[in-house]
């Protein structure tokens, strides 16, 4: 006897087609609602391999620090971050200051949190509230039982110099240190705050020459001379 389906054809069909394409779909046949649903469900998805991709990359990072010492997850985090990063730093340096606050805007709403930006005289300062991947991190628990990834417990570069920095978060200073060593100076600056980890403010410089020399100094550079 031959089992009764579960799915009809036009489910698995439907089921296959990419939500942005069922969202232009429902909105073009003027029906709001299905859109507005699909757009949930489309940030609803993402979150999810978002989250499945963080908690990979910060078990990996682990697994390297607990065996192999702070000097291997160094190597590789230079390693892993330069292909892809390498390719947006050019663009940055192609890129006019409004361009690049549009570019660094569109990277952190990946992480699907709200972001609130500020301008002054020198700088535009974006923050996460909350930062999408490592604060999330730590409100969820995830250095403690049963996920437990690493503390990087030592002062480093690679931690601001400061300790017990959350292995994830050590990918940031990662981020400023390789472009001061390709261009001379970070084409952002993350401020996390005094007292704890997550929820760092980034800051783009109008001027790369306003970057504090602290800036430099905790991460075990020199700032340039003017």
């Amino acid at each position: 006897m031959e089992e009764e389906k579960i799915f009809t054809e036009v489910e698995l069909k439907e089921m296959g087609i990419r939500t942005r394409d069922l969202i232009d779909k429902a909105i073009d046949e003027g029906d709001l609602i299905k859109a507005k649903r699909l757009g949930h469900r489309m940030h609803s998805e993402f979150l999810a391999m978002h989250d499945f991709f963080r908690d990979w990359i910060t078990g990996t990072l682990s697994y390297i620090y607990e065996s192999h010492g702070d000097q291997a997850l160094d190597d590789a985090l230079r390693k892993g971050l330069s292909p892809r990063f390498k390719e947006m730093v050019e663009a940055y340096g192609q890129a006019d200051f409004r361009r690049k606050v549009e570019m660094f805007a569109m990277g952190l709403r990946g992480h699907l949190q709200p972001v609130e930006i500020e301008e002054d005289d020198e700088k535009v300062c974006l923050t996460m509230h909350p930062c999408g991947s490592g604060e999330r991190l730590i409100q969820e628990g995830a250095y403690k039982a049963p996920k437990n990834f690493s503390i990087v417990k030592q002062l480093h570069p690679m931690t601001y110099s400061r300790p017990n920095c959350p292995v994830y978060c050590t990918h940031e200073p990662m981020l400023e240190i390789l472009p001061i060593e390709w261009l001379g100076y970070p084409v952002w600056v993350a401020y996390p705050p005094d007292d704890k980890w997550g929820g760092c403010r980034f800051c783009i410089y109008k001027d790369p020459k306003a970057i504090p020399e602290e800036v430099y100094e905790r991460v075990g550079k020199k700032k340039p001379k003017a």
